[in-house]
């Protein structure tokens, strides 16, 4: 017998932005538990792209996360003996979790700098509607709408 679904877990906002999707970066970002390397990193990347772009960094990471976030994606699902590549919509919690997922990917993948500054490059580009993680976007639409034709089996 199944057991009740786990609450959800607020999070409280960062310290220095007051902001619960920049702590929510911060947990993204964290390995092994060293949220403080996180924070410095974090911060320290809002700090480039205030001096890149003499933006307020916080509206540049919206307008990154509003250009990166999947409005649809596929899942698979096995219908007499055949998987099918189901379109299905995003909820708005999940639609942020990979929408942060695939900017640290990003990042991550660039070379020759440190975690900051590839991170904050990658969220200027995103947010000119540009980079790795907007690409990432892109191609889980395409495969939604190649797929649209099986969008009948959704549950």
């Amino acid at each position: 017998m199944r057991r009740k679904p786990a609450p959800k877990r607020t999070l409280m906002p960062d310290h220095k932005y007051n902001n619960v999707v920049v702590s929510r970066l911060i947990n993204y970002v964290m390995w092994d538990g060293k949220k403080s390397v996180a924070r410095d990193v974090i911060y320290d990347a809002f700090d480039i792209i205030a001096e890149k772009t003499k933006q307020e960094p916080l509206d540049v990471f919206d307008e990154a996360i509003k250009n990166t976030s999947p409005m649809l994606e596929v899942k698979s699902r096995r219908i007499g003996g055949a998987n099918y590549q189901v379109p299905k919509q995003v909820k708005g919690d999940r639609r942020l979790n990979l929408s942060l997922r695939w900017m640290i990917q990003a990042a991550r993948s660039r070379k020759g700098a440190t975690m900051a500054v590839k991170l904050a490059e990658e969220i200027i580009s995103a947010s000119k509607n540009e980079g790795e993680a907007v690409k990432k976007k892109e191609n889980t639409h395409k495969m939604a709408h190649a797929n649209r034709a099986f969008a009948h089996f959704s549950w």
